[in-house]
């Protein structure tokens, strides 16, 4: 029995133009699913994913969404649903700090910005995808959230922080409301993770003081994150798991 066979299922992958998102649709793609790939702006890095999963021998098609608003959720789902039939996995990836700064210092249209971008996205695209799940007989989500959802964040980034505390808490919410529908709900909480985020939004002292409370002493890939997502989307080897936030940053945080 091969457990990571996603063989016949469709997946979206939100935000899957880099990052942690571009790896899973690979991943995904190498364990033999067809990936519906999600991108905002970066239709370029979109691109790159999609000859990434055809050169693991896998299916992709691109989709553009600005799932801050939430109608565009639908959008995307049913434009999914037209072009392959089915969904049987939603990652739900898309997310941004969108800058750090004091809390002082945001203004109201930044504040509802990070809570659309990181939150909303995740509410509105579970609760479109849960009808097609009933219909179909059950599914996973897999939501990516962030160990700032625990520690309250690094420098600058409380609100982002305080989004991805509220997806943690809709995973475990929603995992009870969807469990006698067979839809399994968790989440996976990356740590510090080598990813264009960083890039855009950590400097270099920033990430020495980050680096120094990792008991690995590294940052992680996104290659690392793969697995747990995999996993809790795999029905072979966690069919009984619902509801986890499933910890992936290197020993930084150990609840």
């Amino acid at each position: 029995m091969r457990f990571l066979d996603f063989s016949d299922q469709v997946v979206l992958v939100t935000g899957a133009s880099s990052g942690i998102g571009a790896a899973a649709a690979v991943g995904f793609a190498e364990a033999g699913a067809t990936v519906a790939l999600h991108y905002n702006a970066n239709e370029a890095g979109a691109r790159h994913t999609v000859s990434a999963v055809n050169t693991a021998g896998g299916v992709a098609s691109m989709h553009q969404a600005d799932l801050a608003d939430p109608d565009s959720a639908g959008e995307l789902i049913d434009a999914v649903l037209a072009k392959h039939g089915r969904i049987d996995v939603l990652v739900n990836n898309a997310g941004d700090l969108v800058r750090r700064t004091a809390v002082t210092d945001v203004p109201d249209e930044e504040f509802r910005r990070i809570l659309d971008v990181n939150l909303t996205s995740v509410f509105a695209m579970s609760r479109r995808i849960v009808p097609v799940f009933r219909a179909q007989g059950g599914g996973a989500i897999v939501n990516v959230t962030s160990i700032a959802g625990r520690n309250g964040g690094g420098g600058g980034s409380v609100l982002y922080a305080t989004s991805k505390g509220a997806v943690s808490t809709f995973t475990r919410g929603l995992a009870k409301e969807l469990a006698p529908d067979n839809i399994r709900v968790n989440a996976i909480s990356p740590g510090v993770i080598s990813t264009p985020f960083h890039d855009r939004h950590t400097g270099e002292q920033q990430l020495k003081t980050m680096l120094a409370t990792i008991p690995m002493g590294r940052t992680g890939t996104p290659h690392e994150c793969v697995g747990t997502i995999l996993y809790l989307a795999s029905d072979a080897m966690s069919s009984y798991v619902t509801g986890q936030i499933v910890e992936v940053n290197g020993g930084q945080l150990m609840p």
